[in-house]
């Protein structure tokens, strides 16, 4: 097995990526919007995945957070709002807006699952803090680091009873950041006391399924290699102070806070202690690049993929049932926002 998780680059796969996935044997998967044109095209897609490699327990992944961050929208799917909703419900009623989160995870992951997906990145579990860029903002559980532990944790298990595995984000932390890593490297020089705040969530939810990092270098603990990189912030903070023993992946190594080719840096990422690498743009050059430059996956790597994907619950019962659930979950989140707009 490769220890890659690759993009595709349309809605159907091309002759080119089907005989280079036969061959290596990715990880996983992930789509995006190019990838999607209808519910049963889409549904047909991560069928062939699983086809190709040969394995049902296939990681598919999508980022669908809610609100600004969904690759899945209107008119075929339905809207979803984002964390901080969740977060300004708590600070009126924790114990309502946990089960509102919950009921609201588990009705987007029956979505996902009714369409082949198993893995969504998410949820968020950055601490925003003031001035820092925003391109967390809102796709945050809020400022409290209690209300991020408690939502982020009903999200995890809400998303596992409709049969998809979360993944932690950005872990140790991009709530400092003062630039958008998709465009820049951001530099964190806060001290560790500072930085200890921004490790509580992920301390917390440690034995969460799957996590990604953040292409930040944080000074005070490498002053010369982002957090993906980082053969140092990978063992003595990730998997160390915070204690993850989970599936390690990377951010997308395309993003312009990397510089070097999309295979060295996947070989680097790995090298330094990511169990995957995530190269989401589907450039059949950079996957076959990949495909030379990484070593097979590790047997803790096999290890943590298995016990990820075993932590989900499929949900069982015919689409009418599945339909009907998502309904009744969807009415209670209303009912119980309903109620808090009024305390």
């Amino acid at each position: 097995m490769l220890p890659a998780i690759f993009g595709l680059a349309g809605p159907v796969l091309t002759e080119q990526e089907r005989a280079l996935f036969q061959r290596v044997n990715p990880l996983g998967f992930i789509v995006f919007a190019r990838n999607i044109e209808s519910r049963k095209q889409l549904g047909a897609l991560t069928r062939e995945l699983r086809e190709v490699t040969g394995r049902d327990n296939l990681p598919i992944l999508i980022d669908q957070e809610g609100g600004r961050v969904a690759r899945l929208g209107p008119p075929e799917w339905l809207s979803w709002p984002p964390a901080q909703v969740f977060a300004e419900a708590y600070r009126r009623d924790p114990e309502r807006a946990c089960r509102a989160t919950a009921c609201n995870f588990e009705a987007l992951g029956l979505e996902l699952a009714e369409i082949g997906i198993t893995v969504d990145c998410a949820p968020v579990l950055d601490l925003p803090q003031p001035g820092a860029h925003d391109i967390i903002g809102d796709r945050a559980f809020g400022s409290d680091v209690e209300a991020i532990i408690a939502l982020g944790r009903v999200a995890l298990e809400g998303l596992a009873r409709a049969g998809i595995v979360g993944v932690i984000k950005h872990i140790p932390g991009h709530g400092r950041a003062g630039a958008d890593s998709h465009v820049a490297l951001p530099e964190v020089t806060t001290g560790l006391d500072e930085l200890a705040l921004d490790l509580a969530p992920f301390k917390a939810l440690a034995d969460a399924p799957m996590a990604m990092t953040a292409h930040i270098r944080y000074t005070a603990w490498d002053p010369k290699h982002c957090a993906t990189l980082s053969p140092t912030i990978i063992k003595d903070i990730i998997r160390g102070e915070i204690g993850f023993d989970g599936l390690l992946m990377s951010d997308d190594l395309d993003m312009k806070a990397l510089e070097g080719s999309v295979p060295a840096l996947g070989r680097e990422a790995i090298l330094a202690g990511c169990d995957v690498a995530l190269n989401c743009w589907g450039k059949l050059e950079d996957m076959c690049g990949l495909a030379e430059q990484l070593p097979a996956a590790t047997d803790e790597c096999r290890r943590r993929l298995d016990a990820a994907m075993d932590s989900r619950v499929a949900f069982l019962g015919y689409p009418n049932e599945l339909a009907q659930r998502q309904q009744a979950l969807l009415a209670e989140r209303e009912q119980l926002l309903r109620a808090l707009h009024k305390v």
